[in-house]
């Protein structure tokens, strides 16, 4: 079974998506005039701003707060273990290629996330949004944002949830000897007890987490790279021999490091795949384009800082050569190499912390098309119940290929029904960030959006007044 569907996930993978993924990160790139470099000084300050506590109401969500349930998400396994994964398959070379991803990725993610704030809609405690609701509103194609619906709600609410649980349990098993069984049991009461909370409490819970979290870990990966100063051009040059090297290209493993590097970035950083969006639109804010931009910013924060303090940790520890270590059981092994025995506690440690947010931020996921395709509170709560329950026991007592596999095959449909809608909508994107630069060149600090700068697409508009 897992053979089989691996062999269709990498059908999907090789080269088809790869090379639509970095096209279209090169497409709006251009098109936005470098948006993800030029203004990744606004990006901080609109950032920093939003991270002030406001006094718009228990039910506002805040720019901050709808960053850290998306970078929740995405600082998670795919960070440690996915990373782990990528170098144990694909080399060292696959890094390179998460950095390619990242960096013309972020473009796509701000794309979709502009587009998720413009069509956002009004709910009973916030606002709700996603692609699905821009293709049904944008493209006017209802049977495209049903079927995106329905395959996000299987990919994160379920499918990718697994994931974050066996890594978890295969961290506590090989720091302490924990039973997967009962691990995933206290891991599936955890998990349910916050997302019956909702959105506001997963928002409460992802800002304390999330920072926390990170900080930590690239403070630890700070001091490992530190004491190892002298091997870093040693590190950037196995990167680049790796994913360019002559016994790539002749050994037909070219493919497999590109593949496996840009499998795992996306993964990790979910530029244009359709996920970051669906929380980006809950922020209340002036401009669509503002989300749009704090929501590239994750995308460096994901893969250009996190991910590679995981691949410099392992590259140093040169244990990526051994056939035996894969997953977070190899990110253990190269931090025990570094730091001591203290390395695989704080590891396991770091992924609870970083793949229990994940979690509870992709239950939201599910739960915003769950409530774009039905209002009925008892689909809600067996969705509950299946994401925060049953697939986190199932993600703890699978097989680690499983469960990736399956991953790998929900992303890549999700990816390319997500792909097809933003570079239809993309033009209005573009038109958002004219408007938005227009404003601030007028020294207007805040920029303002009203619909009726859009005319054509005014009545499919349901905020922005």
């Amino acid at each position: 079974m897992t053979e089989f569907i691996t062999c269709i996930s990498d059908a999907l993978w090789s080269y088809l998506l790869i090379f639509i993924l970095i096209g279209c990160g090169l497409w709006f790139t251009f098109r936005t005039r470098f948006v993800q470099f030029r203004m990744i000084g606004e990006m901080v300050r609109l950032l920093a701003d939003s991270a002030v506590p406001s006094d718009k109401g228990k039910h506002h969500i805040s720019s901050f707060q709808a960053f850290a349930v998306s970078v929740a998400t995405r600082v998670g396994t795919g960070n440690l273990a996915g990373v782990a994964t990528a170098i144990a398959i694909g080399g060292p070379g696959a890094v390179f290629w998460m950095w390619v991803i990242a960096l013309f990725g972020s473009a796509t993610a701000f794309v979709e996330s502009t587009l998720s704030q413009l069509y956002k809609q009004r709910h009973r405690e916030s606002f709700i949004g996603g692609p699905a609701y821009y293709i049904r509103r944008g493209l006017h194609c209802r049977w495209m944002s049903v079927l995106f619906a329905i395959l996000i709600t299987i990919t994160f609410g379920l499918s990718y949830n697994s994931i974050q649980s066996n890594t978890i349990c295969s961290a506590m098993q090989e720091a302490f000897g924990w039973s997967p069984l009962w691990v995933g049991l206290v891991l599936s009461f955890l998990s349910l007890v916050i997302v019956f909370g909702g959105i506001h409490r997963i928002a409460r819970v992802s800002s304390v987490l999330v920072p926390v979290m990170a900080i930590g870990y690239v403070l630890l990966a700070l001091v490992v790279i530190i004491m190892n100063f002298n091997l870093l051009p040693h590190v950037f040059k196995v990167i680049i021999s790796s994913a360019f090297g002559l016994e790539q290209i002749t050994g037909g493993g070219l493919g497999a490091t590109m593949m496996n590097g840009i499998k795992r970035g996306l993964f990790s950083n979910e530029a244009g795949e359709g996920s970051a969006p669906n929380v980006a639109a809950t922020a209340t804010t002036s401009h669509p384009v503002k989300q749009g931009l704090i929501q590239a910013l994750g995308v460096f924060t994901d893969t250009l800082i996190v991910c590679s303090c995981t691949a410099f940790i392992i590259i140093i520890s040169g244990l990526y050569t051994s056939p035996e270590l894969n997953g977070i059981v190899l990110t253990q092994a190269s931090l025990q190499s570094e730091v001591g025995v203290a390395g695989p506690f704080f590891i396991a440690l770091a992924i609870f912390l970083f793949a229990f947010s994940s979690i509870i931020g992709n239950y939201y996921y599910g739960e915003a098309n769950i409530r774009f395709m039905t209002e009925s509170r008892s689909v809600m709560v067996l969705y509950r119940l299946f994401s925060g329950g049953v697939m986190v026991m199932f993600g703890a007592l699978a097989t680690l290929n499983l469960v990736w596999s399956l991953g790998d095959l929900c992303m890549a449909l999700i990816t390319a029904c997500n792909l097809v809608a933003i570079i239809a909508l993309g033009k209005y994107v573009f038109l958002l960030l004219d408007d938005y630069r227009r404003q601030k060149r007028q020294g207007i600090k805040d920029p303002v959006f009203h619909r009726s700068q859009l005319p054509d697409i005014a009545n499919d508009l349901d905020c922005w007044e």
